[in-house]
């Protein structure tokens, strides 16, 4: 199994994510430090929305194999920059979040276009809530 680092803004839905490939019960957990999950490495939102604790992730994904991006596709902003997955030096996916609620399929389209512009390799789009695209990245990251 590869080892996952989860990064995106507060309420991408990362920790939920987590709950989801571990087949745990889903419940709305604001993280405040890193966490591992399961061997997951949840990062807290904020990691992500001040630029001054950019150094925090970059330190903290030395322990990950695999950089996975979410990008809420009810979210019209988008907090990576161009190739920002790039300054790991590790291999990034992106996961499209919260697809059970998207406005319509040019909203899906968009995040995955943030996710792609940041450097994401694959995209995959799920629902954490209602189990869709979960099998299909367990699978990639190995956990199956």
């Amino acid at each position: 199994m590869k080892k996952i680092m989860l990064v995106g803004r507060t309420g991408a839905g990362k920790t939920t994510f987590c709950q989801a490939i571990y087949g745990e019960e889903l419940r709305y957990q604001k993280t405040q430090a890193v966490e591992i999950i399961h061997g997951a490495i949840d990062t807290p939102g904020e990691y992500l929305e001040n630029r001054r604790l950019y150094r925090a992730l970059i330190v903290t994904a030395a322990e990950a194999d695999l950089m996975v991006l979410l990008q809420d596709c009810t979210d019209g902003q988008c907090w990576f920059a161009p190739e920002f997955a790039g300054m790991f030096g590790k291999p990034a996916i992106g996961l499209v979040t919260k697809t059970d609620l998207a406005a319509d399929e040019q909203a899906l389209r968009a995040a995955e276009e943030k996710l792609l512009l940041a450097g994401c390799q694959r995209i995959f789009h799920i629902s954490s809530k209602e189990n869709t695209g979960i099998d299909e990245v367990k699978a990639y990251i190995g956990l199956t």
